[in-house]
């Protein structure tokens, strides 16, 4: 991922704090899950989102076991290898209990300390200490391909 496309990704993330938490929802101030967070930051720097999403409750993906999460980001963002350096703007896929789906997402907005803008449930979007706790619930990380200098300035709404 490009410099400049790292610090609009942090950037953008830095306008969602405070919006609150609203499941299946993306819209800056007005309510975002940790997905609708993504695709508020992915409208702003790429534009259009590359596809629709499909309503998702809570539970989603844990009956059938399958990685829709990871899936969908594999196939928009660019994945990096594990054991990758931990940088500004990249996409982290948290796995939040052992043996479950990965289900969560964060954008790295810090490092040394490292810290992380994520939609959280109860606190809405916030920007966190990726301390050992978070640290070790990290499956994958992702970048955001090079876009579209500027983006969009749409908020969107699912």
């Amino acid at each position: 991922m490009s410099a400049a496309v790292a610090c609009a990704v942090v950037q953008e993330a830095r306008r969602w704090l405070g919006t609150p938490y609203r499941h299946q929802c993306a819209t800056r101030g007005a309510g975002a899950d940790c997905l609708g967070l993504v695709l508020g930051i992915w409208r702003a720097v790429q534009g259009d989102w590359p596809e629709d999403v499909p309503p998702y409750t809570p539970d989603w993906s844990e009956p059938s076991r399958q990685e829709r999460l990871w899936q969908a980001a594999a196939r928009h963002l660019v994945e990096l290898p594990a054991g990758a350096v931990e940088a500004p703007g990249q996409v982290l896929l948290f796995r939040m209990r052992a043996g479950a789906v990965a289900k969560h997402l964060g954008v790295v907005s810090a490092i040394a300390p490292g810290r992380f803008i994520h939609a959280y449930s109860g606190h809405g979007v916030c920007e966190s200490a990726l301390t050992p706790p978070w640290a070790r619930r990290v499956v994958a990380r992702f970048a955001f391909p090079a876009g579209p200098p500027g983006g969009s300035d749409q908020t969107g709404e699912r």
